[in-house]
């Protein structure tokens, strides 16, 4: 397995289930120190526990600035400046647009949008002046082509493509890369809530797996192997780059 050459301190919002969880467990496998940030804070202790050596948990809710900026002072105070961060944060409720009220949206864009935001904003001024960072974004298919009963969150998810392309063309000559990795429908924690909240659950999978290419749900460790990808010093002069991780569903040119 590559490496790093040097550890960096790492961030993962969501971190305590799913992809997230993934994602810490390859960043600490690839020798980094990982900070586990979470709703659930026991979750989040439990991952970093099973984790092991330096992995830290967080308790941030990135729907919440005053969380984010103690969050984010509490993993500089014990692993120092964040180098790697990696938004997955996320969450939806699935339902035509038509039936959502203005609280869903609200929801929807602090946590998967504005989250993004608020975390990006605390640490890239360091990033910037230590001339170095990669920050990789969790976006979805949904955002690159839409999703039926997910407008609100497709939105969000396309807002977080634009803003990392941007954060990509400012931040090009400081060191600093951004990128967003878009995966498909995933068998998560997430996804299977969702899906047991739908009074058709099996026509829910089976409608979210029937675009896809290999007739599949993906694995978390799958989305995890792209980001480690992008979190690495060796994909330095890849930036404003969106890749999906979805079985075939999204096939850009």
């Amino acid at each position: 397995m590559s490496t790093n050459p040097q550890p960096r301190v790492a961030l993962v919002t969501g971190g305590a289930s799913g992809i997230g969880l993934a994602i810490a467990q390859r960043l600490a496998a690839d020798g980094n120190e990982v900070a586990i940030a979470d709703l659930s804070i026991d979750a989040a202790e439990q991952a970093a526990s099973d984790i092991g050596g330096s992995t830290i948990a967080v308790d941030m809710n990135v729907a919440d600035s005053d969380a984010v900026t103690a969050g984010l002072a509490q993993v500089v105070g014990q692993l120092g400046q964040i180098e790697i961060l990696v938004n997955c944060a996320g969450w939806d409720d699935l339902m035509p647009f038509v039936k959502s009220d203005e609280a869903l949206w609200d929801k929807v864009i602090e946590i998967n949008y504005k989250g993004v935001l608020r975390t990006t904003h605390g640490v890239l001024p360091n990033m910037i002046q230590n001339g170095y960072g990669r920050i990789v974004n969790i976006g979805s298919d949904a955002g690159r082509v839409g999703s039926s009963m997910e407008a609100v969150y497709a939105g969000a998810k396309a807002g977080v493509i634009a803003f990392t392309k941007t954060i990509a063309r400012e931040a090009a000559r400081k060191g600093v890369t951004a990128n967003v990795v878009c995966p498909g429908p995933t068998d998560t924690p997430m996804l299977q809530g969702v899906v047991a909240a739908a009074p058709d659950a099996d026509k829910v999978i089976a409608a979210m797996t029937s675009g896809v290419a290999m007739k599949r749900l993906g694995k978390p460790d799958e989305v995890a192997a792209a980001v480690a990808f992008f979190a690495r010093e060796e994909a330095g002069f890849i930036t404003g780059q969106t890749l999906s991780v979805s079985g075939g569903l999204t096939m850009a040119g």
